[in-house]
């Protein structure tokens, strides 16, 4: 089992949940962070005072797929997430030891 963390811009949410329902993945969690990579960030113009804002808000995509489903889940977080400017996001993949669900204790695979 592997878990797939995705930083991606929030007006991309709905094109991904998309693509990974197509993949056959419906399990994500999704948490609303800030944060910037290479495009630091912008100024903005409030009451005539210009300020920096530079940590953007993303989203970040949390799912855990047995490793035969590793390389969709992955082709299908790009396919709905690219938009081929800076600031896309990112993919993280981490191994997971173990999966249990609360509800009857069934662990691995299983619990997903």
């Amino acid at each position: 089992m592997k878990k797939i963390e995705a930083v991606i811009q929030p007006s991309r949410l709905e094109e991904v949940k998309a693509s990974l329902k197509e993949a056959g993945i419906e399990g994500m969690t999704v948490l609303e962070v800030r944060g910037h990579g290479r495009q630091k960030g912008h100024t903005e113009v409030y009451r005539g005072r210009e300020y920096a804002v530079d940590l953007l808000p993303k989203l970040k995509l949390e799912l855990v797929v047995p490793d035969e489903l590793v390389e969709a889940a992955v082709e299908a977080l790009i396919l709905g997430a690219r938009t081929g400017k800076i600031g896309d996001g990112k993919i993280f993949v981490l191994p997971v030891e173990d999966a249990i669900r609360i509800r009857n204790s069934q662990r691995g695979a299983a619990a997903l």
